[in-house]
This record gives structure tokens, C-alpha cells and sequence, in this order.
């Protein structure tokens, strides 16, 4: 005898064949509006959604996956959600999804690219619509293979996975990818201090494997070359993204006694770090020395003084995410068709912790 699905209190649980009964439709009826995958006429759509909640009738996930139908899942793959970078570019791909009726999954690696291998295998089986995977990447080879093997996997399964703020994996793999002008920012923040003076220029943070800080780094020794200003090792100090490694750099820095006259935080979070160890040593900003970050993220206001700094549109990154990944489909027709790649612009936020340097007032 078939055992009938219950609910937690010893309730039976309505089926797709009572919400058919209901609505006084055929049970291909209420799979074609649970699916989405068939026109259904709007007063049938709303019997059977009326049905649905006088029966209190949940779709059974497993069940859908097993047909091969979409659970209208978006997986979003990040670093730290508590780090305001991902947070932003989470809530831009959550607001999109919801606006599909899509669900949004959140995971964490903490920096772990193994971990995110297996959080997209993880979505892949949940037939998630599309698996956004945000961030700078690693310069490694068998790590780029397996992310490449994953996007073909998913693409096969009509899922896509996204990119998000990091290079592509080339052709061989079927990937969207939503990008911003990285290098470009980080030229442009360099180039303000170039042009207010100052040319010892310390550059603080950033995992010196990971991608964005290649790109970054790239920028801004390209704008020195491009002033004819030979780039110092001395001045470069790679690290984590973080508040605490800001901090203990910069005191490190004033400890060994390195002549600069301005610095140039990775992002926002290690600009406050090292402000912190620049008020401690009773070093004024920007009088005594000038600080600039990348991201402009609500700590850059919250500074005193405020951060000048590079704005990433993170919120809106997250966004076209889910739009590249999924568009098409009732929600999507609105829309003008997108293309498998888009890249977003950088620009300077220009506040108050840039002043003249050495060189501006000797007449440069």
C-alpha cells in the first residue's frame, strides 16, 4: 500500500492531485503553472494558486529535481558575507533573483577554493538557474581546469555558472561573466596623488596571488610608468583584504621608518586599518600623509576624514548577474536581450583625505 506524505503535525500533505481536484483542472495544469513552462490562461493560473493556498500545498523540491525542472534557485558563492564587498554584490543578486521568484542561496568558502569547487557541485544538484561565483581567483591551474570542467557540467544542465568580478576562463568554457574596470580604478586613484604631489606612494594590502590584486596592483604601476616614476618594491605591501592586516601594516611601516608621503589602501577596509595606526603615531590626514582606498563602501563616509576613494557599482554587479545568467522567460520579457559578458566602469569618489604632497608645493 503507497504511504501517503505527511506533514510534521501527523497531517497528510495536499498533492499536486488534490490541488487539481480543487481548481477543477487536470493535474498537467498545476505543473504548468508551478513550472512556468507552459502558457496558462491568467484566470486558470489563479484558481489554481487559490487552490494551492487553501491546501497549504509546498512543492516538493527533491521530487522537481528529479524530473529535471528547475527549483528557480540563484547560488551566490563569496568569500565573507559579513565583508561589505560581498555583502552589496550578494544583495544586488538576491533583489534580482526575487524579482524572477527565484530563491537565493548563500555560501561562504572563507577563501577556500576547494570549498567553492564544492559549493557549485553542491548548487549544480539542487539544479539551480545559475551559480554566481564572486570575487578575485587564484592564478592556479588545476583550479582554473576544474572551474572550466564545472561550467561545461552546468551549462549541460541548462544552468549557467556567472562570474563576477573575476577574469574569464577562455572560450572552452560556457560562462557569463559581469566585470569592472579594476585596473582602470586603480590607475585613476593613482594618478589623483601623481597629480597632487606626491610620489612616494605606499601601496597597502591585498592577497598578492588573487586576481584582483594583480589588477589593481597593475594599475597602479602603470600610472607611475606613465609619470616616469620608477616603481620602489620597498612601497608595496601586499596582504589580506582586511581592517587588521591595514592596521599592522601601516604601524609596521612607520616602525622601519619608510619615507612615503602617501598611501594607497587596496580597498576601503584596509585604509581603515591603517588610518587607525597613522592617528595612533600622531600622523594627521591628510595633512601629514594622504590616504586613498578602492570599493567605496560605507566605511569610506564613516571615516574622519572621509575617504577619497574608487566606487565600484558592487550592487548593481549583482544584478546583471542574475540577468545574464537567466534571462528570458515571463519576467524577463521586458528586457532587451544581453550578451554573454558585460563590464561595468570604475570612478573616483573624491572626499577629504587627499592633500597637496611634496612635489605640488615645489611647483609640480
Amino acid at each position: 500500500m503507497r504511504r501517503q506524505s505527511t506533514a510534521a503535525d501527523g497531517q497528510r500533505r495536499a498533492t499536486v492531485t488534490d490541488v487539481a481536484r480543487r481548481a477543477g483542472v487536470s493535474t498537467a495544469t498545476v505543473s504548468r503553472v508551478l513550472n512556468r513552462n507552459y502558457p496558462v490562461a491568467e484566470a486558470t493560473r489563479e484558481r489554481v494558486e487559490s487552490a494551492m493556498r487553501e491546501l497549504g500545498y509546498v512543492v516538493n523540491a527533491h521530487a522537481r529535481a528529479l524530473a529535471g525542472v528547475s527549483n528557480r534557485t540563484v547560488g551566490i558563492i563569496v568569500n565573507e558575507v559579513i565583508d561589505p564587498f560581498y555583502a552589496y554584490i550578494a544583495r544586488g543578486v538576491e533583489r534580482e533573483a526575487a524579482l524572477g521568484g527565484r530563491l537565493c542561496l548563500v555560501c561562504c568558502t572563507q577563501g577556500d577554493p576547494q570549498r567553492e569547487l564544492a559549493f557549485i557541485d553542491l548548487m549544480h544538484e539542487r539544479r539551480a538557474d545559475a551559480v554566481v561565483v564572486v570575487g578575485g581567483s587564484i592564478a592556479d591551474r588545476g583550479y582554473t581546469t576544474e572551474l572550466a570542467r564545472r561550467a561545461r557540467e552546468l551549462d549541460a544542465g541548462g544552468s549557467k555558472l556567472v562570474l563576477c568580478g573575476r577574469p574569464p576562463l577562455g572560450e572552452q568554457a560556457p560562462t557569463v561573466a559581469v566585470e569592472y574596470d579594476n585596473e582602470g580604478g586603480a590607475f585613476a586613484i593613482t594618478d589623483h596623488l601623481l597629480m597632487q604631489g606626491h610620489e612616494r606612494i605606499l601601496y597597502l594590502g591585498g592577497p598578492p596571488k588573487l586576481s584582483t590584486t594583480r589588477d589593481r596592483l597593475a594599475g597602479h604601476q602603470r600610472a607611475l610608468r606613465l609619470r616616469g616614476i620608477a616603481a620602489d618594491p620597498e612601497l608595496v605591501r601586499p596582504g589580506a583584504f582586511s581592517r587588521s592586516f591595514g592596521y599592522r601594516m601601516m604601524a609596521e611601516v612607520l616602525r622601519e621608518g619608510t619615507d612615503f608621503t602617501a598611501v594607497f589602501a587596496a580597498n576601503d577596509m584596509v585604509a581603515a586599518g591603517a588610518a587607525q595606526a597613522l592617528e595612533e603615531a600622531g600622523i594627521r590626514v591628510p595633512k601629514d600623509v594622504s590616504l586613498v582606498g578602492y570599493d567605496d563602501i560605507p566605511v569610506a563616509q564613516e571615516l574622519r576624514p572621509r575617504l577619497t576613494t574608487v566606487h565600484v557599482p558592487l550592487e548593481e554587479m549583482g544584478r546583471q548577474a542574475v540577468r545574464l545568467a537567466v534571462s528570458g522567460g515571463d519576467e524577463d520579457d521586458w528586457r532587451e536581450p544581453t550578451t554573454g559578458a558585460l563590464r561595468l566602469g570604475t570612478h573616483i569618489v573624491v572626499r577629504d583625505s587627499v592633500a597637496p604632497g611634496p612635489g605640488r608645493s615645489a611647483g609640480m
